[in-house]
């Protein structure tokens, strides 16, 4: 396998043109930094409120987080809806899972409002559990769905191979108005949107440091009335706020095009997008010219500090994929790539404003493309309306508690304080 992001592939195929650096002095009403999901979508809504905006990407619209997941529109991410309910509450767990799903929406909008060619796929999302214990994950999460009163189908064993033929899976839930992309050419066709809307869009324009009402870059910097922060992996130096966030590693790896016999042993009747009950989980789908995208990673990486590129982690993902579906025995997978998504320590994003600067803004966290959607979306909304924060920004506020607290992390370092909230907050953390 080659190591190499499929996604940036892709690209190649494609008429868009890469935007050039800052190298200069200017100023704007808001100033968006990150041109990944949540950035666009922010810069997006407050230029059709009226608003001068200029974003500055470090690398290209995309080409972060957001570029290298696996495409999947679904509300879903760390958290299930089970997990949700357990932790909030049906109602509060029902307002948080809406999060997600209006992202989910806002996204597909996009999408057929501005003909966005993005290989979108309607993909019908099924979690499915391994052993006793993936069954009775599946059965809390159909229980919640029950309790919220959101559609579903369960599938037992038997009924679950003529769905997906996975040959350990127990037990399967289904549901529907869920969606598969192309990311990063979501996010590139999105700039060109915002482009002719008339957003100003640097791109490998790193910005490292924010003084007052001012963003520098190495060439040039922006005075804004307002900033809204919406990047990954932030450095020390940059913010004191970069404590609030931590990155898992994640794997992802494409196949060469299956063959319809191949795509029928599979998913007899439909294709689905799938992940399984592991703590570190195993993702798939197919893409719009049949081939497989896997993702997974190893509970001895997912945390670690340093980045980790060679291919033995996603080969032993591919390994135990093809354990499930021996009929993949024969598939070539072309390549791979790391990626590194950002997450808090109870894996809720942040969106809230600074304490000490109220002119500046942070979306930070955001597990899932849809998440990451609503929440910069969101914060442009909070800018210019400030009443339409109230419903969400109890769940979404710096300030909150957690089961080790930074006192201890100072002790026990950044790894291991996120690894243990993360896990305390998926499966017994209660109340918020």
């Amino acid at each position: 396998m080659i190591l190499q992001n499929w996604w940036y592939t892709t690209l190649l195929n494609t008429k868009v043109d890469a935007c050039s650096p800052l190298i200069e002095n200017i100023s704007c009403d808001v100033l968006v930094v990150g041109g990944g999901m949540a950035g666009l979508h922010a810069a997006k809504y407050l230029t059709e409120a009226g608003r001068k905006v200029v974003l500055l990407e470090r690398n290209i619209c995309g080409g972060s987080s957001t570029g290298k997941s696996a495409g999947f529109l679904t509300p879903d991410s760390e958290l299930e809806l089970g997990q949700l309910v357990r932790r909030y509450g049906s109602e509060d767990a029902k307002v948080v899972w809406s999060i997600a799903s209006q992202g989910v929406d806002l996204i597909i909008q996009n999408i057929k409002k501005h003909d966005i060619k993005c290989d979108l796929l309607k993909q019908d999302s099924l979690f499915v559990g391994l052993g006793q214990k993936g069954s009775q994950e599946v059965q809390e999460e159909a229980y919640a769905r029950k309790k919220l009163n959101l559609p579903f189908t369960l599938y037992h064993k038997e009924e679950l191979k003529k769905i997906n033929t996975g040959r350990e899976y127990t037990l399967g839930i289904q549901y529907s108005d869920t969606y598969g992309i192309n990311p990063l050419l979501y996010a590139q066709e999105l700039k060109k949107i915002l482009l002719t809307l008339g957003v100003k869009i640097y791109e490998s324009t790193e910005v490292t440091e924010i003084k007052g009402h001012t963003a520098k870059t190495h060439l040039g910097s922006v005075t804004a009335e307002n900033i809204i922060i919406c990047i990954d992996k932030m450095k020390p130096s940059f913010s004191r706020v970069a404590k609030q966030t931590y990155h898992a590693q994640t794997f992802l790896s494409i196949s060469e095009p299956l063959e319809k016999k191949d795509i029928k042993d599979m998913f007899p009747i439909t294709d689905v997008m799938c992940w399984d009950s592991k703590l570190v989980y195993t993702y798939y789908r197919l893409t719009g010219d049949n081939r497989l995208l896997v993702g997974g990673g190893s509970a001895l990486t997912t945390f670690s500090s340093m980045d980790v590129t060679p291919p033995k982690i996603i080969e032993r993902v591919i390994g135990g994929l093809k354990k499930q579906f021996p009929i993949l025995n024969h598939v070539e997978f072309i390549q791979y790539w790391p990626g590194r998504i950002d997450t808090t320590k109870d894996l809720i994003p942040i969106v809230d404003f600074d304490s000490q600067m109220p002119h500046v803004q942070y979306v930070l966290g955001c597990v899932g493309l849809p998440w990451a959607a609503f929440c910069g979306d969101y914060a442009a909304r909070r800018l210019l309306e400030p009443e339409y924060c109230h419903i969400y920004c109890k769940y979404l506020k710096i300030q909150r508690k957690y089961f080790i607290p930074f006192t201890l992390q100072r002790i026990l370092g950044k790894m291991i304080t996120f690894s243990l909230n993360n896990i305390f907050s998926k499966y017994i953390q209660k109340g918020y």
